[in-house]
């Protein structure tokens, strides 16, 4: 009788702690959201206190997305349209709520939420998301596109940013003097591709440099939006001074400046020299050459992973001194002269600006379109 009353009293531990297994048992899956820019401090405190409070003690599914990836970029945006709130980092979606702040207080609001979650349940954040029908499934072609788009852009700025008026009168003026003084044919190559090639690299290092500050900033999207504005206004200015050229002020290196800049290059007479003119008048020009490659950029930022804006400023480089080692040929062999180049950029100069005004303005409002028809 005793081994029986022992067994029933062992019997009716195991019923009392049953319900208590049940519990824990019963806990549903909460699936968490978490948006985050690699390098932000306050994204990482958030990262820790998921990993290290939370994590451990609930049923969580946590997803992670990098947002200086395009795609998840995207869908950061859509998602925090959904909830209503601006998309800025870190941000936490789950259930029906919202975490934006690493103060104390916000996390321990975020684990009490993860906490009632884990024992009513919740959608995933991912069902605020309703697909038009029309809407390609995620399989990679919206990417795909994306990528098109991108590239037909960069083509299209870098063509017309590569017939720039202001970089072919530096680069005459340099091959003439040199020509000039020492009637070396071999010199003129030397001096022109050394030019060509200083301002290759001191371009695409400041490309660099502004793509850095723009992922760094964490506001892609707001400059995004911001360069499309900058476009159409850039091709509108570059279309005035077609119709009404020298009148107001024109997208071309000051006049102030221009006496300097002269007197740097008639002062060059070897391919070192050509080669340190090429880095000086690169700043000195930037009025005149850095409205397209600056909206090329900006779009970069919100639409291309980094590896891939690197590769698409090295194109977009490559083409804007493609005139530049043209114009060193045909003046090196002798197929022309300094002064007919100089000549014909002046005759084709508002033809130019005309040209440029019609790109930028098309490009600005391909941007617009993009964002307003949620494309980006």
């Amino acid at each position: 009788m005793r081994k029986i009353g022992l067994l029933v009293a062992l019997l009716a531990c195991f019923a009392g702690l049953n319900p208590l297994w049940s519990s824990n048992s019963d806990k549903k899956k909460v699936e968490v959201l978490f948006f985050y820019d690699e390098g932000c401090p306050h994204c990482a405190r958030v990262e820790r206190f998921m990993k290290d409070r939370v994590k451990p003690n609930y049923p969580v599914e946590i997803t992670r997305y990098e947002i200086h990836n395009p795609e998840n970029a995207r869908l950061f945006q859509r998602v925090a349209r959904a909830y209503d709130v601006e998309p800025e980092t870190p941000a936490i979606f789950v259930g029906d709520s919202v975490f934006q702040k690493d103060t104390r207080s916000e996390l321990f609001s975020l684990e009490r939420t993860i906490r009632e979650l884990s024992r009513k349940g919740a959608p995933s954040p991912l069902t605020r998301l309703k697909k038009p029908k029309t809407e390609p499934e995620e399989t990679g072609e919206d990417a795909g596109s994306m990528s098109g788009i991108t590239l037909s852009a960069v083509i299209w700025a870098a063509a017309v940013d590569a017939v720039n008026p202001c970089a072919f009168g530096v680069l005459t003026l340099l091959l003439g003097t040199i020509l000039l003084g020492s009637h070396s044919r071999r010199r003129v190559i030397g001096a022109g591709l050394a030019f060509t090639t200083s301002t290759y690299i001191s371009y695409l290092l400041m490309g660099f440099g502004l793509l850095s500050a723009i992922h760094i900033s964490g506001l892609q999207h707001y400059i995004y939006i911001a360069v499309a504005i900058l476009a159409i206004l850039i091709g509108l200015w570059n279309m005035k001074d077609y119709f009404w050229y020298g009148q107001w002020f024109s997208i071309e290196v000051p006049q102030a400046w221009r006496p300097t800049l002269k007197k740097i290059t008639r002062g060059v007479t070897s391919v070192p020299g050509a080669f340190g003119v090429g880095f000086v008048t690169s700043l000195l020009l930037l009025p005149c050459t850095s409205g397209p490659y600056v909206v090329i950029i900006g779009m970069l930022g919100n639409t291309a992973t980094r590896v891939e804006a690197v590769g698409l400023l090295v194109l977009y480089n490559l083409i804007f001194v493609m005139p530049f080692v043209a114009i060193t040929a045909a003046v090196g062999f002798g197929l022309t002269t300094p002064q007919k180049v100089e000549e014909w950029r002046k005759h084709s100069l508002e033809k130019l600006h005309l040209a440029t005004g019609l790109v930028m303005v098309g490009l600005g409002v391909a941007m617009i379109v993009l964002v307003t028809t949620g494309i980006l």
